[in-house]
């Protein structure tokens, strides 16, 4: 038996991410009050879809314990719809943005802070929440993963939809770069048009890899424990 019953990691994990967006929206700073405020940035909308996921999560463990044993067709239709939606975000959006704001925010700081995340931005920002939005975010995703197993769609209709996620935001970031004639990312001011193009073009490609990686891990995840548990299933010989 878990120490701790998933439903209530989900309840707790809701409530983490809605207390960091809750300081990061309070905090006053120049960057939100320019043109697309915090929505320009890549992490806030990952904090957004984390929060939203987890929403959902917590709502469908309600639902099913409200419908357990019931017997209400209706109900269960609409549970299922809800697990599949909850799946659905998992697969599309939760694990490939979330693990892609880790990897690349830590790669580049580690090469130059100055490129992604200033050293100005430290008297706004306190080092526990920027863990809160860079950090904790890949622990609570492979916690969800590991504690329960879920529906992954179709692999076109997946890479279908991550790429539009992708390609949306590069357009995004691009509308806005229009509008006020600066870059969202600082490192972007330093490259040329050409290298723009290819970084672009490489981060909608490991958007599509993380999303088969999240495929592949769910798998794995949950064929081994389907394997365990049906091996102490086997009756033990004498």
């Amino acid at each position: 038996m878990a120490l701790v019953p998933c439903q209530v990691l989900r309840v707790a994990i809701l409530l983490s991410y809605c207390s960091i967006l809750c300081n990061y929206k309070a905090i006053e700073m120049p960057s939100h009050k320019t043109y697309g405020g915090s929505w320009k940035f890549l992490t806030f909308i990952d904090l957004v879809i984390q929060a939203v996921f987890f929403g959902i999560c917590v709502l469908t463990d309600l639902s099913s314990l409200l419908t357990r044993g019931s017997g209400n067709q209706e109900q269960e239709r609409q549970l299922k719809k809800l697990i599949s939606l909850r799946d659905w975000i998992l697969a599309v959006l939760a694990f490939p943005v979330g693990i892609f704001v880790v990897a690349v925010f830590w790669i580049i700081y580690a090469y130059d802070r100055e490129m992604i995340y200033p050293k100005l931005l430290d008297n706004f920002i306190p080092g526990w929440l920027n863990h809160g939005m860079h950090t904790t975010v890949l622990p609570f995703i492979l916690i969800e993963m590991r504690t329960s197993h879920h529906e992954y769609p179709s692999r076109s209709s997946g890479l279908t939809a991550i790429c539009t996620f992708s390609v949306g935001y590069i357009l995004w970031v691009c509308w806005v770069h229009h509008v006020t004639g600066m870059w969202v990312y600082p490192f972007l001011e330093h490259i040329g048009p050409g290298a723009r193009i290819i970084f672009f073009g490489s981060t909608t490609i490991l958007m599509n890899f993380l999303y088969l990686l999240g495929e592949v891990l769910n798998s794995y995840i949950w064929d081994t424990q389907k394997s365990i548990e049906e091996e102490k299933e086997k009756p033990k010989l004498e």
